[in-house]
């Protein structure tokens, strides 16, 4: 290997990392609210409004915190260190990193979610994520939440995916509609992990999952319902679905080293291939397209096993006029090693084809064939 592969593992975060969503688990609460009836307040205003409902939750969270919370990116940090997490979510980063060195991988992790990028900061495993991509607030000198300066709903999550494969994380960098060649993404979809709960991450898992990646559905090992999962696989939006159970040796820890393992074959084989790649566009590097296609043509003849399929290759090599002595010579070989030309070599035009070929070329084949033209 030239280079160690990146193995990037995205995460959504509420009910894929956390049991709840994380609003849920103390801000709510704190600008007395019944989780239930923020919700639905939340989603009615979206719905009466034509809003996205991701914008309607933080425009919730702004002016129901009036006279109530000091709604600051510290207030959000705090409340996010309440966050539970899933079982052995505190020491899985640390845990999959060392495996993937071990494997020769360099494992990277991305949380992209619809919740808030302010609150999940806040948690204990924040700097265990190369980058975040989730809503937030902009905040003014005084720290004050005034403006969304980003929202992640269910559809434009994919975009982040993208960024990842080709590098470009800045979410205003227009490099991400630059175009790569196959062989410079940085993480090629083959090479990411998706795993999320709910129809909020079906893009995304469809996405990573068309395009050789992997995409794992997680549920509530103590509710132990699959009914989310088991319709995400029959609809192979998912490949895999285990509970979200992040403790050592559980099964998500299993499939993932799975898959690491398995990220370091499919690398040596995909380097084989651009190798293969490379060498081709070096050896064509200055070829007019015409001798591309007359080479294209001569060896189709060459691997020809019909009289009808000759007699059409044939048709279309007569009309180039300027064959190189290589060409020539593979010609006159063919003529002489494959019975489905020499069988016919006397038919109208493979004759008339072949005396062009021959004609002021002097080689013992192209005698041999010339011999075979004019004999009765």
């Amino acid at each position: 290997m030239k280079k160690e592969p990146i193995l990037a593992i995205c995460y959504d975060f509420d009910k894929t990392l956390s049991p709840d969503d994380m609003q849920a688990q103390g801000y709510i609460q704190s600008i007395d609210y019944e989780v239930a009836d923020f919700w639905k307040e939340s989603n009615e205003l979206a719905k009466n409004n034509d809003m996205d409902q991701n914008l309607a939750y933080m425009y919730m969270m702004s002016t129901r915190s009036r006279g109530k919370v000091l709604f600051t990116r510290d207030t959000l940090h705090e409340q996010g260190g309440k966050v539970k997490l899933f079982p052995g979510v505190d020491t899985w980063f640390d845990r999959i990193n060392e495996y993937g060195r071990n494997k020769g991988v360099s494992v990277e992790h991305y949380i992209i979610s619809s919740g808030l990028k302010e609150m999940i900061e806040g948690t204990e495993v924040a700097e265990k994520f190369t980058k975040i991509y989730a809503s937030s607030f902009y905040f003014d000198d005084a720290g004050v939440a005034v403006w969304p300066a980003q929202v992640v709903n269910y559809t434009n999550k994919t975009q982040f995916l993208f960024r990842i494969e080709k590098g470009v994380l800045d979410i205003n960098d227009q490099g991400v509609n630059s175009f790569f060649q196959p062989n410079q993404y940085r993480v090629p979809f083959r090479n990411m992990i998706y795993i999320g709960d709910s129809d909020t991450d079906i893009p995304c898992m469809k996405l990573v999952n068309t395009n050789g990646g992997h995409s794992i559905g997680v549920y509530n090992s103590e509710t132990k319902d699959k009914s989310k999962v088991f319709r995400m696989l029959d609809e192979k939006r998912i490949k895999y679905y285990v509970p979200a159970d992040y403790n050592e040796n559980s099964q998500l820890e299993q499939l993932v080293k799975m898959i690491i393992d398995r990220t370091i074959s499919n690398e040596m084989l995909e380097e084989f291939y651009f190798e293969c790649v490379s060498e081709k566009d070096e050896e064509i590097k200055g070829q007019s397209e015409e001798t591309i296609k007359i080479d294209g043509l001569i060896n189709r003849l060459e691997d020809s096993m019909s009289f009808a399929n000759t007699h059409d290759i044939i048709s279309k090599l007569r009309v180039y006029e300027n064959l190189t002595d290589e060409q020539k010579t593979k010609l006159v070989k063919i003529a002489l090693n494959n019975n489905q030309v020499t069988y016919i070599l006397k038919d109208k035009d493979v004759k008339k084809f072949y005396e062009a070929v021959c004609k002021n070329y002097n080689d013992d084949d192209a005698r041999k064939v010339i011999a075979i033209l004019n004999s009765k």
